[in-house]
């Protein structure tokens, strides 16, 4: 008898470990998308930039930062930044600007994305306060000014893939909330 039950015990086992299986893989699914952000966020990987509470102050190095923007067809904004490049000293606090007006006739909210170039430079560029961290809504024919302080780490000139770097550029992207969308 014990050995009519082995075939059943060998199909029950098999289940549970493709059961388990199921449930590992549709974990590490949902855990990607955090863990990828995180690697970014820890590498600069891709151009992201890191966030900080305070700039470690100047050095004699200077860098030009230029300023790009976009935005997705689907938002009805025009966004732009108020200069194109600044010259900074590497390790100093510095702000910029862009501005952003709702083209549209209802209200609406987007939020931004980012990265710099070269992508090496992103885990040198780093941001006190953005926009970027907040969504940003809009009443219809509103414009508003968006602030971004930022600094460039000095160990920027140490490291051999970044040392020679004479101009990084921000970018930022602009796509709308989904939860903006007007319920009718």
């Amino acid at each position: 008898m014990s050995a009519s039950l082995l075939p059943a015990d060998r199909k029950l086992r098999t289940a549970l470990f493709a059961l388990l299986g199921v449930f590992a893989m549709t974990g590490v699914a949902f855990a990607s998308v955090p863990l990828y952000r995180m690697f970014c966020q820890v590498t600069g990987f891709g151009g992201t930039t890191q966030r900080a509470a305070a700039a470690p102050g100047a050095v004699d190095a200077k860098v030009t930062v230029a300023f790009d923007s976009n935005i997705s067809p689907a938002l009805s904004w025009r966004f732009k930044p108020e200069v194109a490049s600044d010259e900074i000293s590497i390790g100093a606090r510095d702000m910029a600007f862009y501005t952003a007006t709702n083209t549209g006739t209802v209200p609406i909210t987007g939020t931004a994305t980012y990265n710099v170039t070269p992508e090496a430079a992103g885990k040198y560029f780093s941001k006190i306060q953005c926009f970027c961290f907040t969504e940003q809504t809009l009443q219809p024919g509103e414009t508003v000014r968006m602030p971004v302080i930022y600094f460039v780490d000095p160990k920027i000139l140490t490291d051999p893939d970044t040392k020679d770097v004479e101009k990084i550029t921000l970018s930022y992207t602009f796509y709308p909330v989904d939860s903006a969308k007007p319920k009718g």
